[in-house]
């Protein structure tokens, strides 16, 4: 297991390194001084628990939860700071547990207990979809984190590592699995060869070619998914129940 501890006080997460060694030795401890520090560590390390204050110079606490939001699966949020008014705001943001500082060993003990427990990413694929999706994709590069809103893109086409998400304009590589973006966003993306995914309110007519191959025109993109023939009598009825 991996524990990013971010905050910009160098005592601060002395105690919470010193904590976490009783509590969980076999855990390897990342720190973080500012929040542009944290996004850069959780795009190399991918920990999966993170004990964060709120309070620090740039991007605060809240700037670092606000984009774990965007992610396939964030990690864990124990928030860890002073201030007790953002309470709910911390709820907001899915925190396993929010600690007052200084922190006590038996409150983080608790609150570690609870950090097993499923995200919300995770209570959306285990329910089939049924819980609130993502309005974003994102991805984890060199450039950092990236996120590209959902409602912007035209398709979603698989290579031979990564889903491609395209939109006018821009491209995104994702490391989603191109049958999770199927299953999750069913109910506005429709399969149309077993390598690409479409946007329904996108779509701006099938086209067949000489040949008899069937395709779709996008409006915003010049890319043009092909219909498998497998796909092509269930496109056919999805767009006309449309």
């Amino acid at each position: 297991m991996k524990i990013l501890l971010v905050d910009d006080e160098a005592l601060a997460r002395e105690r919470l390194r010193r904590l976490l060694g009783k509590l969980r030795p076999d855990a390897a401890v990342l720190e973080a001084a500012s929040g542009d520090e944290a996004l850069a560590l959780l795009a190399r390390e991918e920990p999966s628990l993170l004990l964060l204050d709120i309070r620090m110079p740039g991007m605060d606490g809240m700037g670092v939860a606000a984009e774990l939001d965007r992610l396939p699966q964030p990690p864990a949020v124990i928030f860890c700071t002073a201030y007790d008014e953002y309470a709910l705001e911390a709820l907001q943001h899915q925190a396993v547990a929010y600690l007052l500082k200084p922190v006590r060993e038996a409150e983080l003990a608790r609150a570690l207990a609870g950090a097993g427990r499923v995200n919300r990413v995770q209570l959306a694929a285990l329910a089939g979809g049924d819980a609130p999706g993502r309005s974003q994709v994102s991805s984890n590069g060199h450039r950092g984190v990236e996120s590209l809103a959902i409602a912007e893109v035209r398709c979603f086409l698989a290579g031979q590592k990564y889903v491609t998400a395209i939109a006018p304009g821009r491209e995104l590589l994702l490391q989603d699995a191109l049958k999770d973006l199927e299953r999750e966003l069913a109910a506005d993306f429709i399969r149309v060869h077993r390598n690409a995914l479409v946007a329904l309110a996108h779509i701006r007519r099938l086209r067949r070619e000489a040949d008899g191959s069937w395709w779709v025109e996008l409006d915003g993109v010049a890319t043009r998914p092909q219909v498998s023939r497998r796909h092509l009598a269930a496109v056919k009825a999805r767009l006309q129940q449309g």
